[in-house]
């Protein structure tokens, strides 16, 4: 049975991880947080919050 640790580390479970977290950059940047503030909260790397906010910025 996976006990929690072990589920961390599945791809299945990083990959919906960074997904989630993807999907939440946009909302903070609307609340008025910068993208180093919402890249520091989440743990992202700053590129991967500034090219998240520019795909939401297009589809809008």
């Amino acid at each position: 049975m996976f006990g929690l640790t072990e589920w961390r580390q599945t791809r299945f479970y990083q990959e919906v991880r960074e997904e989630t977290q993807l999907e939440t950059v946009p909302k903070l940047s609307k609340e008025g947080l910068s993208v180093e503030q919402i890249a520091r909260v989440l743990e992202l790397d700053i590129e991967v919050v500034r090219q998240a906010i520019n795909q939401q910025n297009e589809e809008s």
